[in-house]
């Protein structure tokens, strides 16, 4: 009986004995091609991909088995766990291996932008991610990879126990490499103390050159292996017509080295084993200490990732991978468990913990009909949950690729550091070579060890690390805050703020909003009039919606209903034109509506008409929030005025203005009038915007700096600049508090950075720092950035 190739299903050739073993059985290959493709799917820990994919793979080719790993990312059914798919294009997180400086994210972003079917990329080397969208029917996953690898840098989609396993072995190669450049540190210094105090009287020639031999024999792996990740990225850099930082570190080392080699050999001259040992030592421990900082400010959204469990129990009972969980699904979630995907509880009442996505410690009541979002923890009771979003999509998923969005969105300061930073890269190696030269006219014995420490003294380390860091720090501390940033420009544009500017409705108001009156103008009855109220009210989506809902019937359905955004609803029935919404809306040709607003005191929001004739009035209640008076009160003490923006034209409007002590009201305006109303404000006006509906998008957008509820609608969160995941308006105080902390900060690394390369630089030049003095200053720079980012992370705001 013919055998089909487990792979690709294509049949396997008579006398082939091409085997695999996946899934616990050993499977049959037709050649050798899907044979390796086969391997290096299991090797890669990608085994799910045969147990959920929906066809066989296309036949493999016999490629090189880096490229056979790149290409199996071309999969549709792998891609589902990491690719996130918008219109036509494609998006994936990536973690990169390799990457150490601001010139490395440079190197990469350009080399990328050149090829076709890129449509954006950007790297954030505090995290080591990337952010990559391209357009797949002109560029395949693959190939792009497989563009990253061959500058000199490993990618892969990134995961975060992948990362975390990545981040120790790069920690655990570094330790060996700082443990060998320790050692032989110890022993060359021991040699160099004898070579440079004669210790043991006076040398002859002969135990002087042995002594030599033996520091070369020390200092030569050091060298070779210790120093390896400095060639490496002076090589990425140099091969892409760029100046990182390593670059001047490597001629440095790679100076030294053969200087004091032909010293050794020919017994003329001085040697510097000791400098280069102790110089690849500090830079080791630097960078070390660095990487663990950084780690620190990078692991918050990670972390996030790591609170949804690995496996989700169905209804049936069986057990699956949560990340194969589909639309549809539904599962069963104990008290006490994580919940696994995002959804909608179909069965059972609990409380939820979601202090990881809102930053409020106290559990919330869910049940039947209410979301619940993957990650967060089921309290006291056991739900049944209807999957709504695949893992991609999750809430959860969607706040850490935020996160990196706003990580990787530089501000001015960012960007004006890295040019810097590469042309201090080029000013450093021309300075170098002078003063080479001068030293080498003035005294020939001092101009290499002079030279070496100016090539590392200045290494601008410090400078490309100080905004960066700063920036992951302060939005890993919003994330904690239940901030969630959408845009890069949100703490540059905070600190600047002097006018907020805020909807009422389930923004100063909790949105839960109540009918305690309805007034009736004609012979219809109340529960009719509440009836087709609530009829055409089903079709909004806003929160004065939810007050009629109790009051739906089995009624005629509408034969089309048209949502004026920002005025109301109109619906055709029977002939008969309905209207609900302001009083202006529903009597469009009535002369009389402002003397009849003005005669009921403006107390009634909602109004309902029929052939444009009123047939009743609607008085609501919405309860102000708890936080809205602090809100107002310390925006005000921060010298910022409060505009109150809202649709609401009635008698409550006035009265919350009043209550909260807002400085200035605008009522009754469309949505094209709030943002006509922010057009308005003088150029020197930086203005914040507070809301939450669908009318409040089209101001979110054009607002310098907006905010959306958690609880608005999709359009208001996507417009918005900041989401706020909880309903606690005072974390807005927090989070500009935390951005003015975040301006100091970056402003205290850059002066630092600055301020030590500037005085570094002619005490190296003019002999009075020694190079091992260099590499500690050096190190020391770039450490005391990284540490005062890191108190951004114990900021409360």
């Amino acid at each position: 009986m013919t055998k089909d190739c487990y792979h690709c299903g294509d049949p396997v050739p008579a006398g082939e004995h091409f085997q695999v073993d996946i899934l616990g059985e050993t499977r049959d290959m037709c050649c050798p091609g899907c044979q390796a493709v086969a391997e290096t799917i299991v090797q890669s820990g990608l085994t799910s991909y045969y147990e959920y994919r929906t066809a066989p793979a296309e036949k493999a080719d016999l490629v090189p088995q880096q490229l056979q790993s790149l290409l199996l990312y071309d999969h549709e059914e792998v891609q589902q766990e990491f690719v996130r798919v918008s219109d036509s294009s494609k998006e994936v997180t990536l973690s990169l291996d390799g990457v150490s400086c601001a010139a490395c994210a440079w190197l990469i972003e350009k080399q990328l932008k050149r090829e076709a079917g890129v449509i954006s990329i950007r790297v954030n080397t505090t995290t080591h991610r990337a952010l990559l969208a391209w357009d797949p029917e002109q560029v395949k996953l693959s190939h792009l990879l497989s563009v990253i690898h061959q500058l000199g840098y490993k990618a892969a989609p990134f995961e975060a126990d992948a990362q975390e396993q990545q981040y120790h072995n790069t920690m655990k190669q570094y330790l060996y490499k700082l443990g060998i450049a320790g050692l032989a540190t110890m022993q060359v210094m021991m040699l160099a103390v004898a070579l440079y105090f004669e210790v043991f009287g006076d040398l002859d020639t002969e135990f002087r050159s042995y002594l030599r031999w033996v520091s070369l024999i020390f200092a030569t792996p050091v060298l070779l292996y210790s120093a390896l990740p400095f060639y490496l990225n002076a090589w990425r850099n140099l091969k892409a017509m760029t100046l990182g930082m390593d670059v001047p570190v490597s001629i440095a080392l790679l100076f030294a080295y053969v200087a004091s080699f032909y010293a050794t050999v020919t017994e003329k001259g001085e040697v510097f084993f000791e400098s280069i040992s102790m110089f690849t030592f500090f830079l080791l421990l630097g960078r070390f200490l660095e990487m663990r900082a950084r780690r620190q400010a990078a692991a918050a959204s990670a972390n996030l990732l790591k609170l949804v469990p690995a496996m989700a129990t169905l209804e049936d009972g069986s057990q699956v991978a949560a990340k194969t969980l589909k639309i549809g699904d539904v599962v069963t979630v104990l008290p006490g468990e994580s919940l696994p995907a995002d959804g909608k509880v179909l069965a059972g009442e609990t409380h939820i913990d979601e202090s990881m996505l809102t930053g409020e410690p106290m559990p919330v009541p869910r049940s039947t009909s209410d979301l619940v979002y993957a990650g967060t923890i089921n309290g006291d009771g056991n739900i049944t949950l209807e999957v709504t979003q695949d893992r991609q999509n999750s809430l959860i998923s969607n706040i850490v690729r935020l996160q990196d969005e706003a990580q990787m969105s530089k501000p001015k300061v960012a960007e004006l550091a890295d040019v810097v930073a590469r042309y201090f890269v080029a000013g450093i190696l021309i300075i170098a070579a002078g003063t080479w030269y001068y030293w080498h006219q003035q005294q020939p014995d001092d101009a290499l060890w002079i030279t070496l420490a100016v090539l590392v003294a200045t290494c601008p380390c410090a400078l490309s690390l100080a905004t960066p860091t700063a920036l992951t720090c302060s939005t890993s501390s919003l994330g904690r805050l239940g901030i969630l940033l959408r845009r890069g420009h949100v703490l540059e544009t905070l600190c600047k703020v002097n006018q907020l500017v805020i909807d009422k409705t389930g923004t100063l108001t909790e949105g839960n909003i109540r009918l305690v009156e309805t007034r009736l103008f004609s012979d219809i009855s109340k529960e009719q009039a509440l009836q087709v109220a609530a009829e055409l009210e089903r079709f909004a989506n806003h929160p004065i919606a939810n007050a009629f809902k109790n009051y739906r019937a089995d009624v005629k359905a509408f034969d089309s209903v048209e949502n004026t955004i920002g005025q109301g609803l109109t619906g055709t029935i029977d002939d008969k034109t309905w209207r609900i919404g302001q009083l202006g809306f529903v009597l469009t040709s009535n002369p009389k509506t402002e003397e009849l607003q003005h005669k009921l005191d403006n107390q009634y929001q909602v109004w309902l008409s029929c052939n444009g004739e009123l047939i009743a009035a609607f008085k609501l209640e919405d309860p102000i929030r708890d936080s809205s008076q602090e809100l107002v009160e310390q925006f005000h003490r921060a010298g910022i005025r409060v505009t109150m923006l809202t649709g609401d034209n009635s008698a409550s409007a006035q009265q919350v203005a009043d209550k909260l002590g807002i400085d200035k009201l605008v009522s009754g305006v469309t949505p094209e009038g709030k943002l006509d109303y922010l057009r308005s404000l003088d150029h020197q006006d930086v203005a914040l915007m507070i809301g939450d509906g669908v009318n409040d998008a089209p101001v979110l957008a054009g607002a310098h700096l907006s905010v959306a509820m958690g609880g608005g609608t999709d359009i208001a969160k996507s417009s918005a600049d900041m989401v706020l995941l909880g309903d606690q308006l005072t974390r807005i105080l927090q989070a500009r508090k935390l951005a003015l902390r975040t301006r100091k900060i970056i402003r205290e690394n850059l002066s630092w950075a600055l301020g030590y390369n500037l005085v570094i630089l002619p005490l190296a030049v003019a002999g009075f720092v020694a190079p091992y003095i260099a590499v500690v200053g050096m190190s020391a720079s770039s450490i005391i950035v990284v540490s005062n980012s890191l108190r951004l992370l114990k900021e409360n705001g």
